[in-house]
């Protein structure tokens, strides 16, 4: 495993960030949606057996039974070997004490005395704003001082201006951004990073194969990377750009099985500070160009969304309309989309309540891209 720094903090973390969201779901015998902890525990101890020593969480994730389910992982002596980072829920917090109150639970849940990283969940304008007012600062040293988060730290979805804004107001140890090779000028932008690496602030990676679409290449981009000399998996020259990257400290990849686990593990194991030729980057931007030819709408399936107060399947929605025009598809009566109609949670139910797009990390016109969606695939 290649290990790199972690910018002012003097820690190494392992290139390959374990990210725990997108494990498989069960029901249990309550009938409640938890990770399905006989696929998710083996791929965690067997990633940490191999030199993996980060492990992103969060309070939200997996109908808050996320870090329960890592906290169950990391028993028999596997805590002592990773730094855990976990996210307050920043829409959860409405007065100071809720900032406490949310700590110790996550602490409790996590099974452990302190967070490693712990991350301000989501920040954009609105949501900075907010706990900046409640006293999110004084909140993070506090919780430093007494032992129980070593490091304060913030993940963000908003764009260029707003990042600066917020990474200027404090001392922070680490941001986590979305960053892959579409993304240069969205979000924080690549720009945005390469301020926070100027700074010393280490740089954690999420969203680095943009929810799984770099993952599948479509024809236009496959027949970029076959023409080029160096044969690669799509994953492996998504990760590999990343890693490219100086400010970068580690990159989150969500694994949902050993297969991919495995996977990961020898692709980063390839990848260094640096290693894009000058070649490699061109063709990257070509990659970007073909993408950006077919790309309908920016979603990256993360459910933040959801649940629409209507039932509309937002992220089903939209990954159908990527995917049928990606891939070429026909788009008009397509089976896929019967079956949301058949389902009953097509676009043709939102009712323009706007509670998706308040939440949408990407600030998507979900509204508007619904119609537009259901236009073109009904």
């Amino acid at each position: 495993m290649k290990y790199r720094q972690m910018g002012k903090l003097g820690i190494e973390v392992s290139a390959f960030g374990m990210g725990c969201m997108r494990f498989p779901m069960i029901k249990n015998a309550e009938g409640v949606d938890v990770v399905d902890e006989s696929v998710s525990t083996p791929v965690i101890r067997h990633a940490i057996d191999s030199g993996v020593n980060y492990v992103d969480t969060a309070y939200v994730y997996s109908n808050q039974k996320n870090e329960m389910m890592l906290a169950h992982a990391l028993r028999d002596g596997y805590r002592e070997k990773v730094y855990i980072a976990t996210k307050l829920p920043t829409w959860a917090c409405n007065t100071r004490e809720d900032m406490d109150r949310l700590l110790g639970e996550q602490l409790a849940n996590l099974e452990t005395d302190c967070i490693d990283f712990y991350l301000v969940h989501a920040l954009n304008k609105g949501s900075w704003e907010k706990v900046r007012d409640l006293g999110i600062r004084e909140f993070l040293d506090k919780a430093k001082a007494s032992g129980k988060i070593k490091y304060a730290c913030f993940s963000f979805h908003d764009g260029y201006d707003t990042f600066i804004d917020i990474i200027d107001s404090y001392d922070w140890d680490m941001c986590q951004i979305q960053m892959n090779y579409m993304d240069i000028e969205n979000q924080a932008t690549l720009k945005g990073m390469q301020y926070a690496g100027s700074k010393g602030i280490p740089v954690v990676i999420m969203e680095g194969l943009l929810g799984g679409k770099l993952a599948k290449a479509p024809d236009n981009v496959q027949a970029l990377y076959d023409e080029f000399p160096v044969k690669r998996s799509p994953v492996e020259w998504a990760f590999r750009w990343l890693c490219s990257q100086p400010e970068v400290a580690t990159v989150l990849s969500g694994v949902t099985n050993m297969e991919q686990c495995e996977d990961n593990l020898a692709i980063f194991d390839r990848c260094e500070v640096g290693c894009m030729t000058a070649e490699e980057e061109e063709l990257i931007a070509k990659v970007r160009d073909a993408y950006n030819s077919r790309t309908k709408i920016g979603c990256t399936g993360c459910r933040y969304c959801m649940p629409c107060p209507n039932d509309v399947d937002i992220p089903r929605i939209f990954s159908t309309w990527n995917d049928l025009n990606l891939y070429g598809a026909k788009l008009k009566e397509n089976g896929r989309y019967k079956r949301i109609i058949a389902d009953n949670h097509a676009a043709d139910k939102c009712i323009e309540c706007g509670a998706c797009e308040g939440v949408c990390p990407q600030q998507l016109p979900i509204i508007e891209k619904l119609k537009q969606a259901d236009e073109e695939m009904r």
